[in-house]
């Protein structure tokens, strides 16, 4: 029996039948899931990649993709604990694990995790002060990423990082912090330029004793001295007066006596 020998409308039946075969083939991508719901229960495991078939409309398919995804945190006003009052903002990293469980236990994951990592955002930073925020912040991150992953956890959102991008202070505090590290860095100069006066002075005192066991090294360091003026194209000579001089003068001239000393 040719096709010329169907009726028109046995012709009609196998044209609809044909297309609806194949508006039911469904293609998926490497990275896609189809989470099919026949009568309104899910049919065991994901389908995908490659054809499938949905059977509109007996059959219901949820698309999901198991890429990661990337949340940014909108910016959270936070008190720390030492009472300072700034903005965070950060951003979630997260991917599909169960395709099932995100299509059947959340209406919308996204939003889900989104408002998860915000509350665990300020409550977190909220628990540390000022400095530890600034210099554990991969702590910080850590931390805030188990928490948002046991959350996110049961219905099938893996969370792989969060971080927390950036954090406003307000002017005051900024001015506060430059005053406290041009405090710093003075105090460190200070010290730095005490060690070397100690230095200094410690190689002066070994260079004394080393001269007085050698009384000609004086001599030799004077003459050193005159050489180094000359060079100046100076005529000033320098000469040294020891003290031991002054006293020996001293022991010669004799003492004024009070009677002297009347008109």
């Amino acid at each position: 029996m040719s096709i010329g020998d169907l009726s028109l409308p046995v012709l009609i039946v196998i044209a609809i039948v044909v297309l609806y075969l194949l508006n039911s083939i469904k293609i998926l991508r490497e990275y896609e899931r189809g989470v099919i719901f026949r009568l309104g229960r899910v049919l065991g495991a994901p389908k995908g990649p490659g054809i499938i078939l949905v059977f509109r409309p007996i059959d219901q398919m949820v698309r999901l993709s198991l890429r990661q995804e990337v949340l940014e945190v909108p910016a959270q006003d936070i008190i720390t604990r030492d009472n300072v009052t700034l903005k965070v903002n950060a951003v979630v990293t997260m991917y599909v694990v169960n395709p099932n469980d995100a299509a059947i236990k959340v209406a919308n994951y996204v939003y889900q995790t989104s408002q998860f990592a915000q509350t665990t955002l300020r409550s977190v930073l909220g628990e540390v002060e000022l400095d530890e925020l600034l210099s554990h912040r991969d702590k910080l991150n850590l931390r805030i990423q188990s928490i948002i992953d046991q959350r996110t956890e049961p219905f099938g959102v893996k969370v792989v990082s969060v971080e927390v991008k950036q954090v406003d202070l307000p002017e005051q505090m900024l001015r506060a912090i430059a005053k406290q590290a041009e405090a710093e860095r003075e105090k460190r100069s200070k010290i730095i330029h005490a060690e070397g006066e100690f230095a200094a002075a410690q190689r002066l005192v070994d260079a004394a004793a080393l001269m007085a066991t050698q009384p000609m090294t004086l001599q030799l360091r004077y003459l050193q001295t005159l050489a180094d003026i000359g060079v100046e194209k100076n005529t000033t000579i320098v000469f040294p007066l020891p003290l031991e001089m002054l006293t020996l003068l001293n022991k010669f001239i004799p003492p004024s006596s009070p009677a002297q000393k009347q008109p």
